[in-house]
């Protein structure tokens, strides 16, 4: 399980995310964003070296090209040294309090989270509390699919749109490449969840105004 240590991040995650945000082909801000964070969860690396986090955070600046916050789904890896191949999903580096220097990534390149996501869309993981160990997160809904585990030494395909990041990969039952796919849903908003016979995971967050909202966060289409 995954240690919540408080304690210090330098620059902080919310930093490190403005200066990236912008650079996504998903962004739908005018400028600068004004970030907050908005909601989340976690899940375990099973070899307790990479941290995992899907961090919900919504851009209240007021240029953003709707008449309501933008919320954005980012989930991030957490790793003690840069992986060899991985500089082009970088988000930043940061000094953590108990743990030292840290690389953030953007976890739909992250063999370790693709791993994961996997497992919690089939029903194998369970959703850990954002801010707190050894707690299960049990606001986190799944409808479980018959994702695999991926193959081993597999490299993901990752296609980003303006609403969403599509992996594509190997798993153990696969006969061709890529047969596999879990969608990130990048913009949250309000509306009907997908049908129940598809595979999804969904969770709750915060509106700025203080009302918890719902939608999907994963899925396999």
């Amino acid at each position: 399980m995954a240690e919540i240590h408080e304690t210090t991040v330098e620059p902080g995650k919310l930093e490190l995310l403005t200066r990236w945000l912008p650079t996504r082909p998903w962004y739908a801000g005018a400028g600068s964003p004004a970030l907050i964070k908005s909601g989340g969860f976690r899940l375990d690396d099973p070899d307790g070296e990479v941290g995992i986090e899907l961090m919900v955070v919504t851009d209240t600046e007021p240029g953003a090209p709707t008449d309501e916050p933008v919320v954005y789904l980012v989930p991030m890896t957490y790793r003690g040294a840069p992986v060899e191949g991985l500089d082009h999903a970088l988000i930043g580096t940061a000094e953590h309090g108990v743990l030292g220097p840290r690389w953030f990534y953007d976890a739909a390149y992250d063999t370790v989270f693709i791993q994961q996501a996997a497992q919690l869309l089939t029903g194998k993981a369970t959703a850990q509390d954002q801010n707190t160990s050894d707690t299960p997160d049990l606001t986190v809904h799944v409808v479980p699919g018959d994702i695999l585990t991926p193959a081993p030494g597999f490299r993901p395909t990752v296609i980003d749109t303006e609403a969403h990041t599509d992996i594509a990969f190997d798993s153990d039952r696969s006969t061709n490449a890529g047969a596999e796919l879990i969608r990130l849903h990048r913009h949250l908003r309000i509306g009907a969840g997908l049908e129940r016979d598809r595979s999804h995971v969904d969770a709750p967050w915060s509106a700025p105004d203080g009302s918890l909202r719902r939608a999907v966060f994963l899925s396999a289409p």
